[in-house]
C-alpha cells in the first residue's frame, strides 16, 4: 500500500480549504486542515504533517508569524500561498525558512508537483533501486513495502519506522535517533512505545516474528535491517571467521 503524505493547509478561507481536501486529496494526498495560527500549531505538534500549506494574509496573526513559530519548533517542510502584490511578504517567508512559495490563484496540478518536489528534496529521496531483503522489498521512492509481490498494509507510523531502518540497512539505529526521527525529541525515552511499534511491523513483514529475520533487535541500543546485501556481508564474515586458525 502507498503511504499518502500527509499536509497540513492553513487559510481563513474555508472554501480554499475544501478545495485543497478535495483536489490534493484526488492527487494522493491526505490533508489536514486548520483556519488560524493556534489550530496550525497544535496540529502540527500532535500529527506531525509532511508538509504545511501556509497563507501569508491571515487576519490576526499572519502566515508570516506563523511562519516562525514553525521554525521555532522544527524543520516541517512549509510552502507559502502568497498575493501576487506581497512580494515582499514573499522574500521574507522565505528568509524565515520556507521551502517554497506559489501565488493565488494558483493551479493544483502545479502545487501538488511543487509539494512532492519539495518532499523529495527535503527527504534527500532519490529514485532508487529499492531495497529488498528476502521476498520483501521496500520502495523507498514510490513508499510502497511488498511481500511474497503482494502489497503491505501499513500505518503511516509503520511506514516512518520502516523508512527510516531500511535506509540504513545494515547499520544499527538507536532508540533515540528512531523515537526522535519519527515523534519527536520530547519521546526519547519511550522505549517501550517504541518496542510495540516494531513489533507490529514485524507482525507485517517477518515470516516467523518471533524469530525476526529483516529487523534485528541489539538490546538496549537500537534497532538494525538486514537487507539482502547486508545479509551477504555478515555470512561472508561469519564464514572468514570459522575458517581462520584459532589462537
Amino acid at each position: 500500500m502507498t503511504i499518502q503524505p500527509l499536509l497540513l493547509a492553513v487559510d481563513d478561507e474555508p472554501g480554499i480549504l475544501r478545495l485543497l481536501k478535495l483536489e490534493l486529496g484526488a492527487q494522493d494526498f491526505k490533508v489536514l486542515t486548520a483556519t488560524n495560527g493556534d489550530e496550525a500549531i497544535r496540529i502540527i505538534e500532535e500529527r506531525r504533517p509532511d508538509c504545511v500549506l501556509l497563507d501569508i494574509m491571515m487576519p490576526g496573526e499572519s502566515g508570516l508569524e506563523v511562519m516562525n513559530k514553525i521554525r521555532e519548533r522544527g524543520r516541517t517542510p512549509v510552502i507559502l500561498l502568497t498575493a501576487k502584490d506581497r512580494e515582499t511578504d514573499k522574500v521574507r517567508g522565505l528568509e524565515l525558512g520556507a521551502d517554497d512559495y506559489i501565488v493565488k490563484p494558483f493551479n493544483l496540478l502545479e502545487l501538488g508537483a511543487r509539494i512532492r518536489a519539495v518532499l523529495r528534496r527535503v527527504r534527500g529521496i532519490t529514485p532508487t533501486a529499492p531495497v529488498t531483503a528476502g521476498n520483501l522489498e521496500i520502495d523507498l521512492s514510490r513508499r510502497i513495502v511488498t511481500k511474497n509481490g503482494t502489497m503491505v498494509n501499513l500505518t503511516r507510523t509503520e511506514w516512518l519506522l520502516l523508512e527510516h531502518l531500511s535506509a540504513n540497512a545494515g547499520k544499527l539505529v538507536t532508540n533515540r535517533e528512531l523515537l526522535t526521527k519519527v515523534w519527536g525529541p520530547e519521546y526519547v525515552d519511550d522505549l517501550q512505545y517504541l518496542r510495540v511499534w516494531v513489533s507490529r511491523i514485524r507482525q507485517k513483514i517477518e515470516d516467523n516474528p518471533g524469530d525476526p529475520q529483516y529487523i534485528r533487535t541489539f538490546q538496549g541500543l537500537g534497532y538494525m535491517f538486514t537487507d539482502d546485501a547486508a545479509a551477504e556481508e555478515h555470512a561472508r564474515g561469519k564464514a572468514a571467521a570459522m575458517a581462520s586458525p584459532s589462537s
